[in-house]
């Protein structure tokens, strides 16, 4: 136990009360109640904004589980250890071994689990590959990218409307409508009926569609879920965390956990100061809710919970005008899904790439480099670069092929030359630029950045319809475009984070556990991860601590790490 004696004024009475009270309303918060109850415990949910589904509803809904019992009854060969290996190899030290050990041997227990419990309908998306597929030996072409079938909200009764649905992707279709379509690429050239019709129905996919089954499981529980309620501290007795305090329309009320507390809040991305000073990352903007601002940190860290942190991830993005996301709040729009597709580039001001624009994890590492010689990041600010066979082609976020491209998105010139001067970027740098990668292009190899060579980039983005490669073509055409990019956060999956034991406790400065305090998801430092993030981390962690969490504070311990220790999984 951590020899932290935090000791609170018990009220006189308790407002509300359960063995284990969820602070969030996300996969984990959900996952963690679900389990407490079913091994048990009584659960409740306290949620900050009005509606439940935190982070998870706003994301792609993808679940990366190595070993999963889908991929094994498709007949795709794979296991646990190879998962192990993948992450240990590409995390770079950054991880910790037990800790990649307890989500590996936990992760297709709990997926097996939630089918079970919640009747979770996930399925594997198929030609779907690891991010690092053909460089890492453990890597899969298929198999360890879980979706969810549709979700028929309707099923939540009053609780549809209450629950979260994302403004950033088309929650109507699955990973498979959208590649059926030939991917966001060719937009245009869609077939919009299923998704229409799934509307109409108020069927869900992706996050959207993920969160109802966590909701319905705990609406099946009778586990209240309470929204509008901002929990404002952790409530010690001197020995252990006993409760919550929180505001409720204006009043003060206290909530009593007999077990534990689970605090699944994501992360601190609309926190400026956090994330400058804990993320590094400067000027950052974010794409999701504004409640997102590390409450974690300011409730675990009065008891003294360790913060951990791994490598960042600065994403680019930009904004269109009239899209919010709400209350006046830009709705910014990630620039991952443009950046690789043929006919464009990215450049900093001296009009040169500096990596990989396909593989998104290349392109946002070199956006925070430092050169130590002039003190200076040489790749911010940067801009994306097309041509107008790309505007043709393709949709940019919401301004689709044939509008004119908003001044306030991005500059407009018929030349070149022109672009450079009205933008601020090296005309002769640009030129050169231009000039070079289009000769790769006619080359179909990228030898500076390896462009086009990364299996998932060209999956996820390129256009798998354009020859001889998906994320290689000139570009020729004018007029040409320049589109500023700016520092976007990694939708809730922080670098820093509190870190925790195997149970999803949290543990202090000292190395002991806070007993009655547990966290989940992007809450939790990335040890289990270190330098590597793959589509579907984050998902899979944050079910996967609330699983631990719940089954923990509810007395029924998981003991599939200390079996797989001990059977020399770390030998």
């Amino acid at each position: 136990m951590n020899d932290t004696k935090i000791i609170e004024n018990l009220p006189a009475e308790w407002d509300m009360e359960a063995d284990v009270v969820a602070v969030g309303s996300g996969g984990g918060g959900l996952a963690a109640a679900i389990t407490a109850v079913d091994h048990g415990a009584s659960a409740m949910v306290l949620e900050r904004t009005d509606q439940v589904g935190g982070v998870t509803a706003y994301s792609l809904g993808e679940v990366w589980v190595p070993g999963n019992h889908l991929e094994k009854a498709l007949g795709i060969e794979d296991s646990i250890e190879s998962g192990l290996r993948y992450v240990k190899r590409l995390g770079l030290g950054y991880a910790n071994d037990v800790t990649i050990l307890n989500q590996a041997v936990h992760g297709p227990a709990v997926m097996a689990y939630f089918e079970r419990a919640i009747s979770l309908k996930m399925t594997v998306i198929r030609d779907c590959p690891d991010y690092y597929y053909g460089y890492s030996n453990d890597s899969l072409a298929e198999g360890r990218l879980l979706e969810v079938e549709p979700f028929a909200a309707e099923a939540l009764g009053e609780w549809q409307a209450r629950t979260r649905v994302s403004p950033h992707v088309m929650y109507g279709l699955t990973h498979e409508d959208i590649f059926r379509n030939g991917g966001s690429a060719n937009i245009r050239n869609w077939d919009f009926s299923v998704l229409a019709e799934r509307l109409r129905k108020d069927e869900r996919c992706l996050g959207s569609g993920l969160v109802c089954y966590f909701v319905k499981g705990a609406l099946d529980r009778g586990i209240p879920m309470h929204t509008g309620v901002e929990v404002t501290g952790l409530i010690g007795d001197g020995q252990r965390v006993v409760g919550v305090r929180a505001r409720k329309d204006g009043q003060e009320i206290f909530v009593r956990a007999n077990r534990g507390v689970v605090v699944a809040v994501s992360s601190y991305e609309r926190s400026p100061v956090f994330t400058k000073t804990l993320g590094q990352q400067l000027d950052v903007q974010s794409v999701i809710m504004p409640e997102v601002d590390g409450a974690h940190l300011r409730l675990a860290g009065k008891f003294g919970a360790r913060v951990a942190r791994v490598p960042d991830v600065t994403m680019l993005g930009f904004k269109i005008p009239g899209e919010e996301l709400q209350d006046g709040v830009p709705l910014w729009r990630n620039a991952m899904a443009f950046a690789g597709l043929p006919h464009s580039i990215v450049v900093n001001s001296t009009g040169a790439r500096f990596a990989n624009e396909a593989f998104y994890r290349s392109l946002y590492f070199a956006v925070d480099d430092i050169d130590g010689a002039t003190q200076t990041h040489p790749n911010f600010p940067c801009w994306l670069v097309l041509d107008s066979q790309a505007r043709e082609k393709y949709p940019l976020a919401s301004i689709m092929p044939g509008d004119a491209l908003p001044e306030e998105v991005g500059v407009t010139a018929d030349s070149l030359s022109e672009l450079a001067a009205r933008t601020g970027i090296d005309a002769q740098g640009l030129e050169e630029t231009v000039r070079r990668f289009n000769g790769y292009c006619e080359a179909v190899e990228d030898p500076e950045f390896g462009r086009g060579s990364m299996i998932w980039g060209a999956y996820m983005s390129g256009d798998r319809f354009h020859e001889p490669n998906p994320n290689l073509g000139p570009l020729l055409k004018a007029p040409f475009y320049a589109v500023p990019l700016h520092r976007l956060a990694s939708s809730g999956i922080a670098s820093a984070g509190i870190v925790v034991d195997e149970h999803c406790r949290a543990v202090g400065w000292d190395g002991d556990v806070i007993d009655g305090l547990y966290l989940a998801g992007n809450s939790v430092a990335r040890l289990d991860s270190g330098a590597v993030m793959q589509s579907g981390m984050s998902n899979a962690r944050g079910i996967t601590h609330g699983y631990l969490a719940g089954r923990h504070a509810a007395g029924a311990p998981s003991d599939l790490l200390e079996k797989a220790i001990a059977a020399g999984a770390l030998d």
